[in-house]
């Protein structure tokens, strides 16, 4: 009863009603200042966690130029063969390893590769076509029509090394194409959740490499090119000229004009990423379109004369049988 009595007691209630609002007083003005430290700290975790990110992306970029040049290393007699036929003068050039490039052949062991079998290849190609003619006799044809055929087989050899790098350029692109939009997406995510350009970067390609590991290799590459470069206009640069698709240039583009005039990324990402999956699903209704006149000519081969037979073949039965 004291205690019911204490608690209904005016004066009790009004002392716990001044201590709630003195509280409440000292809470509202220490809170701005509370706040403000918490800030100021968070942002220096941010900048040692961006040093501490910049110098392991150095390190791994150290690392990964070592593992590179152990691992292509141009071998000793293809070395030779281009350093004796002086072959660098004839077939490097710029555009040539740009070519490499989007094919993902990097180094300088790809380019000695790439020159040594443009001089190779007809040879072999040469050597195949005079055994299967000569010694083989597979055409009954005049020596001289067989050597013009064994010539002509080279020449088509000598661009054999342009086919199977144009090959792997395209391959590596289709790859990129699709799935490019979805890592743009990711992107965006990663950039409006309060991520750097270069840690968004890095997030993505590791999410990304089980879907293509080619767009997580450009996107660890500009990841790494933006840590040490020191226009980070040019890391966007390459990454649009290593890949050499419109979507990724344009979005490369994007991102430049947003570091120079100030921006924001989130929305140049988004509207790319909206455009990048039109042209996908674009791309992918154009295959459709084309598709019934592909398959007119099968169908005329394979599935007509079966109709016919089924269609036919009872009443063909009986006639025979009546006869």
């Amino acid at each position: 009863m004291d205690l019911i009595e204490s608690f209904s007691n005016v004066t009790f209630i009004v002392t716990i009603l001044g201590a709630v609002c003195a509280f409440a007083t000292v809470l509202t003005i220490a809170m701005p200042i509370i706040e403000r430290d918490r800030m100021n700290h968070r942002m220096r975790v941010m900048a040692i966690e961006r040093e501490q990110m910049r110098a392991a992306r150095l390190a791994e970029m150290g690392n990964e130029r070592q593992i590179g040049r152990l691992r292509h290393t141009s071998k000793g007699f293809m070395q030779e063969v281009v350093d004796q036929f002086n072959l660098r003068q004839l077939f490097d050039s710029e555009d040539i390893r740009k070519r490499l490039r989007r094919a993902g052949l990097r180094g300088q062991a790809p380019v000695t590769t790439y020159m040594f079998f443009r001089v190779a290849a007809p040879l072999i190609v040469f050597a195949v076509a005079i055994f299967y003619l000569f010694v083989m006799g597979a055409m009954s044809y005049p020596p001289a029509v067989k050597f013009l055929i064994a010539v002509g087989a080279a020449f088509v050899g000598s661009y054999l090394p342009n086919l199977f790098v144009e090959n792997l350029a395209q391959k590596r692109q289709q790859a990129i194409r699709l799935s490019f939009p979805d890592a743009l997406d990711m992107l965006l995510i990663c950039v409006q959740s309060g991520m750097s350009v270069e840690a968004a970067f890095g997030r993505v390609a590791k999410e990304v490499s089980s879907q293509s590991l080619e767009l997580a290799e450009e996107l660890s590459l500009t990841t790494a090119e933006l840590s040490y470069l020191q226009d980070r206009r040019q890391a966007f640069e390459n990454f649009g000229k290593r890949t050499g698709l419109p979507g990724v240039k344009a979005v490369a583009t994007a991102l430049i004009q947003a570091e120079r005039y100030g921006t924001p990324v989130g929305q140049a990402l988004r509207v790319m990423s909206k455009e990048n999956r039109d042209i996908r699903q674009a791309e992918a209704e154009k295959k459709a379109a084309a598709l019934p006149p592909k398959l007119t000519v099968p169908m005329i081969l394979f599935f007509l004369p079966v109709l016919f037979v089924v269609i036919l073949g009872p009443a063909a039965i009986r006639f025979w049988e009546f006869n």
